[in-house]
């Protein structure tokens, strides 16, 4: 079987490796699409906490092609052939945060992708208790959304949403987006902001109220505080959500959040934000991270099932496995406009 190994900063190689053999308690699955996230692009440019060489790929679906339940386990499981997401996170069961639930957290968690080999190979060999089943007449290639859905559907639990409150979604990337459409479902007024028109464009289409372009300007202008204080009677939003993982976004986050509020930080970079020491203290808000997720890939799944055309827009490049290279250098082109790039394996149909 062919496996694309990231061996060194921008350069990978396709090798001809033998099939993994089944394991008690594990599958063996044909992958047929794996979808490219930011971190997928931080890990071939060797600027992530990965070693390489590594297998890339987190965000996968495929079809089982053998099973094997495990001792004690009975045969009661999804069959050879059915179409599976697969959870990449990997949690020791032991330490405190898996204790007390919040395995998301695990003190030695790893990622199958991220820190050891992924999907971006034929098949692949992944415990039994990985795989999720497919909502009937979901297309797999759409379920590669299934992953990012659950990182966005994270944030949004860790927020506490309420129906008939007004949050704030700063970045309209595929996680911005999926969180304002978790919220909507959910009676929440949001208003959505971002860098890019054409990104703000699908926000409305997800479900925002509203949008607030940011620019080189003062952010909010004039006109857009009255947008926020036309829609937020609690002097500001009562939640938000900030999703670039920039710095001085979460310092808008802060600065524009109602007293009371609850920010929910689920962008991610190595670089410092500036706070204020009063705002904090003074608002008494609650900042929250979110980490991956607490195994909400079929919840996830549920509702873009639901919203399949409108999920279909998040994906805006395919690549079949041969063109990686090609793949990963257009994500770093502003000018392709990518959303999420599905690279079809030789087993999956684009359609």
């Amino acid at each position: 079987m062919l496996r694309a190994h990231t061996v060194s900063r921008r350069s990978i190689e396709f090798r001809e490796e033998d099939v993994p053999h089944l394991t008690p308690g594990h599958a063996l699955v044909r992958v047929h699409h794996v979808a490219l996230c930011g971190t997928d692009l931080h890990i071939w440019d060797d600027d992530y906490p990965s070693e390489l060489p590594l297998v890339q790929g987190h965000e996968f679906v495929g079809r089982i092609e053998a099973i094997d339940f495990g001792t004690g386990d009975g045969t009661a499981g999804p069959e050879i052939g059915t179409a599976v997401a697969v959870s990449p996170m990997v949690y020791c069961n032991e330490c405190g945060p898996c204790k007390a639930g919040r395995f998301n957290v695990c003190e030695s968690i790893s990622c199958l992708g991220c820190y050891e080999d992924g999907a971006l190979a034929e098949v692949v060999r992944v415990p039994v208790d990985k795989l999720h089943v497919l909502p009937e007449s979901m297309p797999p290639r759409l379920a590669t959304l299934g992953e990012p859905g659950s990182i966005a559907m994270q944030a949004v639990n860790r927020g506490t949403p309420e129906a008939g409150e007004t949050a704030l979604v700063l970045g309209c990337g595929p996680i911005g987006l999926l969180a304002i459409l978790f919220l909507s479902e959910r009676g929440v007024k949001v208003i959505a902001s971002d860098l890019s028109a054409s990104r703000l464009e699908l926000a409305r289409a997800f479900g925002a109220v509203a949008t607030l372009q940011a620019g080189s300007g003062p952010f909010p202008s004039q006109e857009q505080q009255q947008q926020i204080d036309a829609l937020c009677p609690l002097s500001g939003p009562t939640l938000v959500i900030e999703a670039t993982g920039v710095p001085a976004s979460f310092e808008n986050a802060v600065r524009l959040a109602a007293p009371t509020a609850r920010i929910v930080q689920v962008g991610i970079s190595t670089h410092t934000a500036a706070l204020s020491m009063r705002d904090v203290p003074f608002k008494e808000l609650d900042i929250r991270g979110s980490r991956n997720s607490l195994n909400l890939i079929p919840a996830a799944l549920e509702v873009l099932n639901r919203h399949q055309d409108l999920a279909y827009q998040l994906i805006t490049h395919g690549f079949e496995l041969e063109q990686l290279d090609e793949a990963f250098r257009t994500m770093l082109d502003p000018a392709q406009d990518v959303g999420k790039i599905v690279i079809d394996m030789p087993a999956g149909n684009p359609a």
